[in-house]
This record gives C-alpha cells, sequence and structure tokens, in this order.
C-alpha cells in the first residue's frame, strides 16, 4: 500500500506546542485519504520547536497531492498550537511543502495546499479554485473595517487586543516584548518626574538633563551636550527623528514679513534675502498643520499651549543648514514678532524650544502614527481581506506587516484613546491629536509616500547643493535596493502588463487600500487600479519601505529588512532573489558604515541591519 512520510514543524514560540489529537487527510487528484491521528507511542509529539515524522499510509493511490487537511481535537484543555509548516514526501521520493505558519485555536479543521506562490489565472482546478475562494471569504469575515475617528484611515474591527484573529494577535513572546519595552520607556522618560516638571516652574536650562538621567548613549549625550546650538537645531531636521519637513524655500511666504535687514547677520555671501532664495540657499519648516489645533485642556490644574512656528533656515559657506528667522504663529503682528538669532539669548533659545516642541507634535501624530502606523495597518487590512496566502504577493508582504494591526490596536487601548498617555503627557492630548491626523489626512498623497519623489516634491534632492542630508542619501538607497527586489520578484509571476491587468485579487486588495484607507478620495493619488508590472513594483516597493525603513527613520527596530524567517517563498528563484537583495542591503550597510567612521555625530537610522521588517518589530 502507497505510504506518505509526514514531516511536521510546531513554532518555537512560547507556548506554541500542543498535547491536543492532531488528525491529516490527504487529498490528492485520484481520491482522499482517511483521517490519519498524527502520534507516536510513548512520545510527546508537537512540543514547542518539534519537527516530528510520521508514516502515512494509504490504501489507494492518491495522485497528485493537492490539499492536506490538519484537524485539531481537544485532549484535556483549550490548547492553541503554532504550525509552521508541513511536507509530504511522496511514495515516488518527491517533497511537498505546505506552509502554515498560523496558529489553530481550539478544536477545528484548516486546509493547507502546497506552498508554489500562484495567481488565480494558474488555478485550473476546482477544488483549488474553492479553496481559495472560501479562504478569501473567510478572512473578510474575520478582517472588517471600522472607522475609529472620522477623516482617519479604516482600522481593524476589534475594540481591544484580544478582539483581533489569533493569527494577527502578539504571541505570548511578542507580548511580553510590549509590555517590557513599554514599561523601560516610561522607566527611561522617568515619566512621573517628567510631567512633574512640565507642570511646576523650572530654575534653569540645565534642568534639561535630568530627562536624560537614564538615557545614556553617544548620539542623545551629544545633542544633550549642543541642543542650544544653532548648528545642532539645523542639523535636527535633517538628520533628526522627524526629517521630512525641512524643504527649500521657493518664495518667501507672505505671512513671514521677515526682510534682509532683519536678517544681513546671518548671510554669509554678501547677497539679500532674496537672491539668497533664488540661488536655492533658504530653507523653510512651516508648522501651519498645528494652527488652531485645541491645546489640551484635560487637566484643569495645568495650562498647555501650542504654536504653529515658520522657521526660516539658511545654508552657510560650510553647508550648514542654521536658522535665521521664527515666527511662532501664522498671523503676523506686534503681538507674534519675527525671532532672530540676533535677539537676546534666551529670547532666540526659547523661539527654538518652541519650534521644537512643535516639531515634536507633528512627528509623533503624523510623520509616525497617521504616514507609517496607521498607513501600514490599511496595506495589512487590505492584504488579509484580498490576496489568499497562496498568492505572491501576500508572501511578499506579509512579514512586513507582522504585528502591525495588533500594535496599533494596543495603541488605539492605551495611547491614543481618550485618558491614554497622549492625554496625560502630550499637549496635543484631548482631542488635539485627532484634530492633526484628519487635517494631515488631506496631504496624505500616493506620491508623499514615494521616497524619491517626496524629496524631490520638497526640493532636497540635490546631494552636492544639499551634502549633510544623510536620511534622503541613505533613504535613495534602500528605496532601489528595495524596488530591485520587487521587481525581480514581479518578473517572476507577471509575464506581462496584462497579467497584472487581469489579476482580479491583486486589483481588489489595491481597491481596498484606494476606497478605505484614502476613505476613496481622489485628491490622494492613490490609484483604484494597477495596469502594468512597472507601477506594481513601484506600488510594493511603497508599501514595504513605509512599513520598514520609513518607520526605521523615524522610530527604532529590532528584526531587520532582508530577513525572512518565515518561508512562505519556496520557489528557487525567489530564494536567489531575496539573497541578492540581503546582498545588496549588506553592501548598503558597509557604505554607511564607512561614512559614520569619523563622524562625531553618526546617522545610522536607516542602515538596513537596523531597519526592522514592520513597524511592530
Amino acid at each position: 500500500m502507497p505510504s506518505y512520510t509526514v514531516t511536521v514543524a510546531t513554532g518555537s514560540q512560547w507556548f506554541a506546542g500542543t498535547d491536543d489529537y492532531i488528525y491529516l487527510s490527504l487529498v490528492g487528484s485520484a481520491g482522499c485519504s482517511e483521517k490519519h491521528l498524527l502520534d507516536k507511542p510513548f512520545y510527546n509529539d508537537f512540543e514547542r520547536g518539534a519537527v516530528d515524522s510520521y508514516d502515512v499510509t494509504v490504501d489507494e493511490e492518491l495522485g497528485d497531492i493537492q490539499l492536506i487537511k490538519i484537524e485539531k481535537r481537544k485532549y484535556w484543555f483549550r490548547d492553541d498550537w503554532y504550525l509552521k509548516y508541513i511536507t509530504v514526501k511522496t511514495p515516488c521520493g518527491d517533497y511537498i511543502e505546505f506552509p502554515c505558519y498560523r496558529w489553530i485555536s481550539g478544536e477545528g479543521e484548516i486546509v493547507l495546499r502546497d506552498g508554489q506562490a500562484k495567481l488565480a489565472c494558474d488555478d485550473q482546478i476546482h477544488i483549488l479554485k474553492q479553496h481559495r475562494r472560501k479562504e478569501l471569504e473567510t478572512r473578510q469575515k474575520q478582517y472588517r473595517w471600522m472607522e475609529w475617528n472620522p477623516g482617519f484611515p479604516l482600522s481593524i474591527d476589534a475594540k481591544c487586543h484580544k478582539d483581533l484573529p489569533r493569527d494577527i494577535q502578539f504571541d505570548s513572546e511578542k507580548g511580553v516584548d510590549f509590555v517590557l519595552n513599554y514599561s523601560k520607556a516610561m522607566e527611561n522618560l522617568f515619566i512621573n518626574r517628567f510631567m512633574h516638571m512640565f507642570q511646576s516652574s523650572w530654575n534653569d536650562f540645565a534642568d534639561f538633563e535630568k530627562i536624560f538621567v537614564r538615557i545614556s548613549n553617544t548620539i542623545s549625550e551629544r545633542v544633550m551636550n549642543h541642543w542650544q546650538e544653532d548648528l545642532m537645531f539645523g542639523y535636527q531636521f535633517l538628520n533628526g527623528c522627524n526629517p521630512v519637513m525641512i524643504q527649500r524655500c521657493l518664495k518667501l511666504p507672505d505671512n513671514l514679513p521677515v526682510t534682509t535687514e532683519m536678517v544681513e547677520c546671518s548671510l554669509e555671501r554678501q547677497l539679500t534675502l532674496e537672491q539668497e532664495v533664488e540661488q536655492g540657499n533658504i530653507f523653510i519648516v512651516d508648522f501651519k498643520l498645528l494652527d488652531g489645533i485645541d491645546a489640551n485642556k484635560t487637566d484643569p490644574c495645568t495650562l498647555q499651549f501650542l504654536a504653529a512656528p515658520i522657521c526660516l533656515l539658511y545654508k552657510n559657506l560650510a553647508n550648514k543648514i542654521v536658522p535665521i528667522a521664527i515666527q511662532l504663529n501664522q498671523v503676523p503682528g506686534e503681538e507674534n514678532p519675527i525671532f532672530l538669532p540676533s535677539d537676546a539669548k534666551y529670547d532666540w533659545l526659547l523661539a527654538k524650544i518652541w519650534v521644537r516642541s512643535s516639531d515634536f507634535h507633528v512627528h509623533q501624530t503624523i510623520t509616525h502614527l497617521l504616514r507609517t502606523h496607521l498607513v501600514s495597518e490599511v496595506f495589512g487590512i487590505a492584504m488579509y481581506r484580498q490576496l489568499p496566502a497562496v498568492h505572491p504577493i501576500f508572501k511578499l508582504l506579509v512579514a512586513h506587516v507582522r504585528f502591525t494591526i495588533a500594535i496599533n490596536t494596543k495603541a488605539r487601548e492605551q495611547l491614543i484613546c481618550e485618558y491614554g498617555l497622549f492625554d496625560k503627557a502630550n499637549a496635543t492630548g484631548g482631542g488635539g491629536h485627532v484634530q492633526m491626523v484628519q487635517r494631515a489626512m488631506q496631504d496624505l498623497t500616493y506620491t508623499s509616500l514615494c521616497f524619491p519623489e517626496a524629496i524631490k516634491a520638497r526640493g532636497m534632492d540635490n546631494m552636492e547643493d544639499i551634502p549633510y542630508y544623510f536620511y534622503r542619501d541613505d533613504g535613495l538607497l534602500v528605496w532601489e535596493a528595495i524596488k530591485t527586489f520587487t521587481a525581480e520578484v514581479v518578473g517572476i509571476y507577471y509575464e506581462s502588463d496584462q497579467v497584472v491587468e487581469e489579476d482580479q485579487e491583486l486589483q481588489d486588495f489595491v481597491k481596498d487600500v484606494y476606497m478605505y484607507g484614502m476613505r476613496g478620495k481622489k485628491a490622494s493619488g492613490f490609484p483604484k487600479f494597477i495596469k502594468t508590472k512597472e507601477k506594481l513594483c513601484e506600488y510594493l516597493t511603497m508599501v514595504i519601505f513605509t512599513a520598514s525603513a520609513q518607520h526605521a527613520a523615524v522610530n527604532f527596530g529590532q528584526l531587520f529588512l532582508g530577513t525572512y524567517p518565515e518561508e512562505h517563498f519556496i520557489e528557487k528563484p525567489v530564494k536567489e532573489a531575496m539573497a541578492r537583495f540581503r546582498k545588496n542591503l549588506d553592501s548598503i550597510v558597509s557604505v554607511i558604515a564607512e561614512r559614520n567612521k569619523n563622524k562625531k555625530l553618526p546617522y545610522y537610522y536607516l542602515s538596513p541591519d537596523r531597519i526592522p521588517n514592520s513597524v511592530a518589530i
């Protein structure tokens, strides 16, 4: 009688193993086997991290194995199991891989198909078409869109983390890691003392050092020692945590009545301010987004304030960017003066502090929360709703949305909700942060998420003219590496533009992002459909870059780009493309390391060995 060897790999996460009964059925082109209990006498099957093999003997030839069915039945108490993959060795010696990488909760059955990535047009067998359709029908019931706040990108329909589908929840290890990191962050910030300091009067600017009492690394120490200097202030707009605000000033704004006489002590080329603008030496950061946003009023004993500054900066003869004029609000007038470097020391310093405060609010709520976390959640939900696990684009993207929906759900539970951390420790808490996101959605466009176009749109693309913009330099290298990789993967599965256009699952994914993420706004520039391989490569590069590199540039990370621990792809050409991708990224690491070697303030946020795959890893 024909005999198959079935190998089962259990995940290595905490509590991934199971004591439940596991049954397996093989579904072939010539028939289906009976259920076989996978059990070895006097052996603890399916332990965490285990790889177990079983012989399955059938009565008759099954033909080509198309599906396998895994059924879990309770042995003692509720016991989740994380199944990595199953391989089947056929009687003729062929190996078939069935990737899973899913939790099987409670009692029930899952059906797996072999790991070869297939477009819908590649499936000609009815049972495979049916499996594909049922998977999406089930997912669309699990992954539902919800409006958390009017005007926001839609999010997952779940009130709290435990309401999420099991496969996208934090596993136990990640959950503990999240709690520990959250607690450590609070400890590092010394949050209670930090808040108390801001609710009482300060005696000296040296009190800033108390904030750093538990933060000790080269960069933070250098910033602490030099934060009052104009050079450091300008540098942070290029390579700090929010390097996306600065842009070349093409025309002095009407609501900033600054003159050459006011700033001539800062101009080094004996030119007028207007001439400096014409030569491209003037830059601007405008926080008009904050104009009229309500300051936090959740604590009646504490008055909090917001500014909406306009900051003018100058590229000096050393090609360094320094501030030359600051207006703290949008409407000029006697009560809204323009502050200058020639003003009294502390007047100028306080003006810069207000700008840095505004930069913090935009960074946290827009650059970080909206433009990486919330946007990546949209990609994740649309992916789960519209792309089956066998689809090559699902296999490509799944690592880049890992835990994204979970961490965003935690944020809605603990951080940005009413009475959350934003309300307790942020001047835009109490609703201001919600108003900011609603406004910023007007500027959330497709091209603004495409890194090269975003850099060019701000007039910051000339490397010789602006030589110390490492965020741009490193980001372009990483963008091109990702784009090269996605082009290889797309080329493997899509023979022509016509195949792209006729891939209905792909088009449904793109449409979901447009309709629910961008709320169907034509002005967003997000495509409703994709017609060419070239456009698909750009789109996928944007998705991956946003979730990985862009988030790394404005945050921190742990598991790195180019690392795919879950082997959803089994095809050799894709694995070879991944190897070339990693090699390309390694060369970028070397370039950045060499550049940083002799720098007192190195920039490494976009070094690929520090870029996480997703916003939550």
